[in-house]
């Protein structure tokens, strides 16, 4: 039967320790049409498997539909991506493939190529995964704060004029609390700019610099298998 690889039971542990309360942020790095890395900071939302391959886990986080990692995701689906957990000393970092799911309504980009070589992914598809319901369930888990940030008129990185973003929304509401006709039209704003992404690990590299000696090991995906070497931190 397939098992939870270690790597991620590490990073669940790292995560239940209690100075690493709130550590859900990660750096993630693409390469744009330039071939010039390019890294921002995302949120980790959790795992997800394909049904019977808990050995196969992908992580979630999101985007806006309209950033320049969605472009760039178009054109080279490799990513990595670096989490430092400090309360526990541990570092992740995860190499694999992105697959970015926006919105199917028109006016949004299509989602990204899934590659030969992205097992998880190509599983999902096979199994028939509900993209869309997991794209507004994990919109559905955003405080109402952030669900605004979605509702900015522009794509990100445009430049704009500080007095205009005064008058932008700074909070919207769930579905169901939308009570109002404006409450309504932001909430279907910043659901038509939200975009799921996914990360397929192919290789881990955890750094355990919290315990003596320090430990380091590499985790290499081959075929539906993590093979495990170990290195000099």
């Amino acid at each position: 039967m397939a098992s939870t690889p270690r790597w991620v039971e590490a990073i669940n542990k790292a995560l239940s320790h209690p100075n690493n309360k709130g550590k859900i942020i990660y750096q993630l790095a693409t390469v744009d049409a330039t071939n010039t890395p390019r890294v921002r900071s995302q949120v980790h939302r959790g795992f997800i498997n394909p049904e019977g391959h808990a050995d196969l886990p992908l992580l979630v986080t999101s985007t806006d539909s309209r950033a320049a990692k969605v472009s760039q995701a178009h054109g080279n689906q490799r990513v990595e991506l670096c989490w430092w957990m400090e309360g526990s000393q541990d570092q992740f970092r995860i190499t694999g493939f992105t697959h970015i799911y926006p919105s199917p309504t028109p006016g949004t980009s299509s989602p990204t190529p899934i590659p030969d070589d992205a097992t998880a992914l190509k599983l999902l598809v096979k199994q028939g995964f509900d993209w869309e319901a997991k794209r507004k369930e994990v919109f559905a888990m955003m405080p109402p704060d952030l669900r605004a940030s979605w509702c900015a008129p522009y794509p990100p990185g445009t430049p704009i004029n500080f007095e205009e973003q005064k008058g932008w929304p700074t909070s919207v509401p769930t579905e169901e609390e939308a009570k109002t006709d404006e409450d309504k039209k932001n909430f279907q704003a910043a659901l038509h700019n939200f975009a799921l992404m996914l990360v397929e690990p192919v290789e881990v590299d955890w750094a355990a610099l919290g315990v003596q000696p320090n430990t380091r090991v590499l985790f290499r995906r081959q075929g539906e298998e993590w093979v495990e070497q170990n290195l000099i931190p």
